[in-house]
């Protein structure tokens, strides 16, 4: 793939075999000039086989400086609880209406929650809702009897992780137009939680590679001490 003098100037700038600092990789990534204001991902890749039930690694973190964009959520709730997620905020809120709609192909959201009693209707939608992440569940707290409080942080920053077939986790922490320092405590929130959720039947080096990258920038790698 041939990429454009200004991605080749980034990238001339990593020097093989460095690890930089988190501060130091984000402003390599913002000498790369853009028409758009570029989401910067964490990209990290571990010693665990998500095809053993016990190594699969996922979790959520509220970054403390939030994505930089406007999450539309979608909330299956019926009575109270669909007039108190309309109050918290929610974009949509409904049962059999909204998973008609999902069904036609519409799908103008960016997260679902949904209370208990509406999971056999969202059961329904989960190969439309599974494959895009969409899918909510009570391991990301995704499916709650509050749905206010869930929305709240959806709505201040929460995002959502999980190993891929690769043993890889790609999430976003933020825009380049963030200050550097917001960026990287952004970045660390995500480092500590995936940290923090090594299964107990994972051996050896847990987080085994660590890079930084923007939408339109190559990746620059981080230095591994982050890690522990």
């Amino acid at each position: 793939m041939k990429h454009g003098k200004q991605y080749r100037g980034v990238a001339d700038q990593i020097e093989p075999g460095r690890q930089y600092s988190v501060n130091d990789a984000i402003e390599i990534l913002k000498k790369r000039e853009c028409k758009f204001d570029q989401t910067v991902e964490v990209h990290m890749n571990l010693g665990v086989d998500p095809k053993h039930s016990d190594q699969v690694v996922r979790g959520t973190v509220v970054l403390p400086h939030g994505t930089g964009r406007s999450v539309r959520v979608l909330v299956f709730a019926k009575g109270e609880l669909e007039n108190q997620a309309k109050a918290a905020g929610a974009d949509y809120v409904g049962a059999e209406e909204l998973g008609e709609k999902i069904q036609d192909g519409w799908l103008d959201f960016d997260a679902v929650v949904a209370t208990p009693d509406m999971m056999p209707l969202v059961g329904r939608l989960a190969r439309i809702l599974g494959p895009r992440g969409l899918m909510p569940s009570p391991k990301t707290g995704t499916v709650t009897a509050a749905p206010a409080n869930v929305i709240k942080e959806l709505k201040a920053g929460k995002i959502s992780y999980r190993v891929d077939k690769g043993a890889n986790i790609h999430a976003p922490v933020g825009k380049l137009s963030f200050a550097t320092a917001d960026l990287g405590e952004n970045v660390m929130s995500v480092v500590e939680s995936v940290r923090r959720a090594r299964p107990a039947s994972a051996k050896g080096v847990y987080i085994k590679s660590l890079v930084l990258s923007a939408t339109m920038a190559p990746g620059v790698p981080l230095d591994m001490s982050l890690t522990r």
